[in-house]
């Protein structure tokens, strides 16, 4: 058996349904966002997890919470899983930020907000930090947020930083399932909404089993 880790993304907020960057700011899950949270505790439960890690911002942590009610298991926080700092973006729509400073939206580089590689590095210490706490077959949750998750994941895998925008998003309550292996960690799932089925194929023993 090997370690996993699943990155589990919070469920929706007001926010996300208007568009809005978000950041750092503590905006709650709404009835949908709730919804979305058992819905995932029902599903991620099944696989056992033997540990639960949550961004202290309350809709990654309210997500987390629902999981480990359902499993038994207290919820960690870590300051370092919270979502990219926004700048002076935050609480702003997309229409907003476009109209109001073109060259920083093309490019989403925000006004006083984190620098992609910044984020990538404090989530996936992280990550790596609590992974290094698990048993050889243990499963930890990581709830965080989809840009955090994202980047976090890229620099985990080592994947250099022009690669990293080949990774695409995750939805509200998708989650994303990595596998240590031989050669460090591997991507098995990206913004799934189903629990993982293992993989036989005519590729490498190496990317089918372990």
């Amino acid at each position: 058996m090997s370690r996993r880790i699943v990155c589990l993304r919070h469920g929706q907020t007001l926010w996300n349904v208007e568009h809005r960057f978000q950041g750092h700011s503590d905006i709650p899950l709404d009835e949908t966002g709730i919804a979305q949270a058992a819905r995932a505790a029902s599903l991620l439960a099944s696989l056992r997890p033997t540990m639960i890690v949550s961004s202290d911002l309350q809709r990654a942590f309210d997500t987390a919470s629902a999981l480990g009610r359902l499993v038994g298991l207290g919820v960690s926080v870590d300051k370092d899983l919270r979502e990219r700092g926004g700048g002076e973006w935050e609480g702003l729509t997309r229409e907003e930020i476009s109209a109001g400073w073109p060259e920083q939206f093309a490019a989403w580089d925000a006004p006083g907000g984190e620098v992609v590689t910044d984020v990538a590095e404090r989530v996936s210490a992280s990550i790596r930090k609590w992974a290094a706490q698990l048993d050889q077959d243990g499963l930890l949750v990581v709830a965080s947020h989809g840009a955090a998750i994202r980047l976090g994941i890229a620099r985990l895998m080592g994947l250099p930083e022009e690669l990293w925008p080949a990774l695409g998003g995750l939805g509200n309550c998708s989650w994303s399932v990595l596998e240590e292996g031989r050669k460090g960690w591997r991507l098995l799932e990206h913004n799934a909404g189903t629990l993982p089925e293992p993989v036989q194929s005519d590729d490498s023993p190496e990317i089918t089993q372990d």
